[in-house]
């Protein structure tokens, strides 16, 4: 069963995480110093804050599959749909290890779809980095095709790649 995700930029991470543990009557499944994950299963959401990027608010949507194959099958509807996929395959950023694509949609506004692999302990950790040091990860070395917000993993307009 797929998962919505959303991703919102905050400018105090601990006041927001007091008002989302509220919202959502339980604490986040995971913190660390400029981000918070919540798993919600009623409604199944994978909400996220957290303090990167430019301003506050929306930074991108997404759809979290639960294993390989429901993440295909997206991707096959989007592909199916004649939808322009910017595709990064296995990559590390957001505390986690992923294989995931991008969809920009007409305004601008990133979606992610991704099945998530592992945690990593260091933000945006890429494979093949020293134990502790925090690499380039390896969303940020990658082209972007369609400019959107900018946030860990979506594209930089300022730069044109993917900056996390």
């Amino acid at each position: 069963m797929k998962r919505f995700h959303v991703h919102l930029h905050v400018d105090d991470l601990a006041k927001n995480i007091g008002f989302y543990s509220q919202l959502f009557a339980q604490g986040p499944t995971r913190v660390e110093l400029d981000y918070a994950k919540w798993m919600l299963d009623d409604p199944r959401v994978n909400f996220a804050i957290s303090t990167r990027g430019a301003g506050r608010g929306v930074d991108h949507f997404g759809i979290q599959a639960d294993c390989p194959e429901e993440l295909e099958a997206l991707k096959s509807s989007a592909e199916a749909a004649s939808l322009t996929i910017e595709d990064q395959g296995e990559t590390s950023c957001c505390y986690a290890r992923s294989e995931k694509y991008w969809i920009t949609d007409p305004q601008g506004l990133a979606w992610e779809h991704f099945h998530t692999l592992g945690a990593i302990p260091v933000y945006g950790e890429s494979h093949g980095a020293p134990a502790g040091q925090a690499a380039t990860p390896a969303c940020c070395a990658q082209p972007m095709k369609a400019l959107a917000p900018t946030s860990c993993c979506t594209p930089n307009a300022n730069t044109s790649t993917r900056c996390c």
